[in-house]
């Protein structure tokens, strides 16, 4: 037992090295994937693998929004703020509303809820791939009130997603921007960075509130280590995207997410009874 705990910043390090390179390669930030991790191979409960993994969050999200910012100029980013608004009206009130809520959950509720938002951003992964979601044929809806009113309903779903599994919700916001607004497939990856970050600040800032919040003072170690491996692992999947296909491991990591949340939904119906 004194063996792990001594070698867990060292097994955070390789484990969040290998889900950033992956997560890098395929454009994702990895941490849906790292939410089973820590519930399974860290042993946190679930409510403060959640914290641990939005404080992750907000570490990955900040350096690949400053890293994008060197092909992604900030003047066409701000240039979108309108879009941003309207997502973030919606987001902002979904992650504190959900983050509170999640706080008050029992423990095997809230790992079905888990299970589900996995099952479903799987799912999500698999249609844009198989599906090509990220079309490009212009805006879906023309600006003008219906529009906001779509862009406020999933800036709430986004936000309740980012909230309850604490990530930063790339996988739902870039193929809403580029579907619902018409933006362009680069550009829509940092105004998702941008749009993510102040939701999931609003997320953790209700989350200070619970006393699981310790969980970042008591594995401070495993945090360092895993956020070094992560940004480190980032940076080697952006210099291999050249050499390796990602294609076929979207599907794979998909798969694995599914088999994931069902093991999390396993857990939760064990505890039920």
């Amino acid at each position: 037992m004194r063996w792990l705990v001594r070698h867990r910043p060292t097994q955070g390090f390789f484990a969040g090295g290998l889900i950033g390179w992956l997560g890098g390669l395929i454009g994702l930030g990895g941490a849906e994937f790292r939410l089973p991790v820590l519930k399974g191979l860290f042993k946190l409960p679930t409510l403060e693998a959640i914290i641990f993994n939005k404080a992750m969050s907000l570490v990955v999200v900040s350096t690949a929004l400053l890293a994008r910012s060197a092909s992604i100029p900030w003047h066409d980013l701000f240039a979108q703020w309108p879009i941003a608004v309207n997502l973030l009206f919606g987001s902002l009130i979904g992650a504190w509303f959900a983050a509170g809520y999640a706080m008050k959950m029992p423990a095997a509720l809230l790992d079905r809820i888990v299970f589900i938002l996995l099952l479903l951003l799987a799912l999500v992964m698999i249609g844009e791939h198989v599906l090509h979601l990220h079309w490009i044929g212009g805006a879906l809806v023309p600006d003008g009130p219906l529009r906001w009113v779509i862009g406020l309903i999933a800036g709430l779903v986004i936000g309740t997603v980012a909230a309850v599994l604490g990530v930063a919700g790339g996988e739902l916001l870039i193929p809403t921007i580029t579907i619902l607004y018409g933006v362009d497939i680069k550009l829509a990856g940092s105004l998702s960075l941008a749009i993510s970050l102040p939701t999931m600040l609003v997320g953790f800032a209700r989350y200070t509130q619970s006393g699981s919040f310790a969980v970042l003072k008591r594995e401070s170690h495993l945090f360092g280590g895993m956020t070094a491996g992560s940004l480190l692992g980032a940076v080697l999947g952006g210099l291999t995207i050249g050499f390796i296909a990602p294609s076929w491991l979207i599907i794979l990591l998909a798969v694995v997410l599914l088999i994931s949340a069902y093991k999390t939904f396993q857990h939760s119906q064990a505890g039920a009874k």
